[in-house]
Formats: C-alpha cells, structure tokens, sequence
C-alpha cells in the first residue's frame, strides 16, 4: 500500500472555500533529496492570489502558462516551511534525519502538507534554536524580501536614514528590523493600531498615516521602501536625497519604465525586482545568526492549525494582518 499523507489541496481557482484537506501520496526522496516532516507554514500574501488566480494583468499570462489557466497544475500551495528531515537520499552529505530545517520550496509550492522532499542544495538551512517552528517558517519569504531590496538592491549603509511604508506587514516588519541591524535611523509608517507594535520592533519614529500624510514633510531620506504599493512615485522621489532610492515591491509598468531610465540619466534612482530571483542560501544563514544573536524576530499575528485553512486565507485576504501568519501542521 503507498504511504499517504494530509495535504491542503485546490482543484480549481476561487474562494478560500476551494481548500480542502485531503489524502495524497507521501513523497519519497531522491537521491539529493530530504524528506522534511513540516512542522509549520504560513499563508503570505501571494498565496490568496495565487489560489483565485487574482493577478495583476502584466503577471497573468506568464503566471498562467507556468501554473494554468483554467485549473492549478500544482494543486497543493504553500512556500515557506519549517520541521524536521525524516530521511535523506543516498547522495545528501548536509543533512541527516532529526535535523531542524527552515526554508522556502518555490515554485514546486508543497508546504501545505505533512511532508515535502526538499532537494540538499535547496533554499533551505537549520532552523535557528531560539525560534519555534511556527516562528521559522515566517522568516523566509518577508524577510528575504526585505534584505534583497534594503542591501542588495538598496545598497544600505550605516547612517542612512530609511522609511518604511506598511511597516507593520510581513515584509514591512523585517524591513524595520533589518535597516536598524544596519544601524540606519528608520521612521515607519503604519496605521494608528500598529504603532506601539513599529516601535517596539526598532522605529525610531513612527508615522500614522490615518492621521499624517508623510508626504507633507521636509525629512528627506536615503531609502523610501514601500513594501504594500500604496505610495506615488512623484511624492516620494521629492522626498530622497541626492542619490536616494525608491523602492518597490508592488509595481507596475510605469514603475519599470522609471526604473530603467533613472538608472540610466537620473541620480535618485527607482527599484523595483523580483527579489526571489536574488534568494540565496548565505540569506537564509544570515537571518539564522542574526535571529539567534537576537537581532530579529519575526512578528507573528496569528497561528491557525492545518485544519483551518479557509479561515486563515481568509483573514489573510483581509489585508490587515500584523506581520506573518503561520500554520501549524
């Protein structure tokens, strides 16, 4: 008889509804293969898209053709995940069976299930001691985000002064945390509820745009990161300095337009990538020791058990949540 497992599964596109517990076959792994028992998950912002196919135009088409129009070619979701390897392929040298893992499984998807076989040289590493699996799991897909557009990208240094835009979501949180490991000076922005949160995580001020349009004043600023899309390209770029940049994670054609021809005649730049692209294993090492040595911490919401998927996905949808939320499996 084939080993089965519990595993959320979608067959078609539309409402939270569409996920549904289900039996499938356990994974085996190959030869560079580990069998990761997943501990937890999370439900990022992308994953309610993906499930309803609610894309912005410019992404419909090559989403469509890599995962499918009219029905999910990969019927299980999820991206980051968190738990223990079970096994190791013949060939794997890294790791062995009770190793504590975190990581990101990409476009295979997979981590809304009980196991997912992770190749060796995967984006994957040991979990960090001082967090749990529900906290590990969150500190992948935001957090890399954030370090991609902040160093990589944004070339932050010591002293920089930095806003952040939705500075209390998933990517807005590690963000705060990472400028200030960098030892910038950081004002975040966030509504009126999530202001003591911002502060608490590092802001050295904390800008309530319910109440403040941060666009009014006379700061100027290194680094403008908006992390949720809700900012205007004109407003902020009159708010960098000489050679400041913009940057974006939500963006559109006029962004990349402006992207390309500020990095061609104009000293303050606009940014706008797909970070995942950029991912590496030294990232994950790097948000490991510095979880450890306390440095970061990831702002968890809340945690829903595997069985309340719906519900999770839906409070997602909502568009309020503090930082991640997490699945425990």
């Amino acid at each position: 008889m084939v080993p089965q497992m519990k595993a959320v599964v979608f067959k078609r596109y539309g409402e939270p509804e569409v996920l549904q517990i289900a039996e499938t076959e356990k994974p085996t792994p190959k030869s560079n293969e580990v069998l990761v028992r997943i501990y937890a998950t999370s439900v990022t912002a992308e994953d309610p898209k993906m499930r309803g196919f609610n894309h912005p135009p410019l992404l419909k088409l090559p989403v469509g053709l890599m995962f499918g129009f009219k029905k999910p070619k990969n019927p299980v979701l999820g991206v980051e995940f968190s738990g223990i390897i079970e096994s190791v392929g013949e060939s794997v040298k890294n790791y062995k069976a009770g190793d504590q893992v975190f990581g990101y499984t990409g476009l295979s998807f997979g981590a809304y299930a009980e196991y997912k076989c992770v190749p060796e040289n995967g984006l994957m590493h040991f979990k960090p001691k001082n967090l749990s699996f529900e906290e590990s799991a969150c500190i992948v897909n935001g957090p890399l985000s954030a370090l991609t557009y902040l160093n990589k990208k944004g070339k932050i240094k010591k002293g920089n002064k930095v806003l952040i835009y939705g500075a209390s979501g998933s990517v807005g949180t590690a963000a705060v945390q990472l400028a200030k490991y960098f030892e910038t000076n950081v004002t975040g922005v966030c509504s009126t509820k999530n202001l003591t949160m911002v502060k608490s995580i590092g802001a050295d001020s904390v800008i309530d745009y319910m109440k403040q349009d941060f666009t009014q004043s006379n700061e100027k600023y290194d680094l403008i990161f908006d992390t949720v899309g809700k900012t205007t390209m004109k407003s902020c770029m009159n708010l960098l300095k000489p050679k400041g940049k913009y940057l974006l994670t939500e963006f559109g054609v006029q962004h990349i337009f402006a992207s390309i021809f500020s990095s061609l005649f104009k000293s303050r730049k606009v940014i706008v990538v797909s970070s995942n692209f950029y991912w590496k294993k030294e990232d994950l090492i790097f948000l490991k020791e510095i979880a450890e040595k306390g440095c970061f911490n990831p702002v968890v919401d809340k945690v829903f058990p595997l069985k309340e998927i719906v519900n999770a996905h839906k409070y997602v949808e909502l568009g309020h949540k503090v930082g991640n939320v997490a699945i425990s499996v």
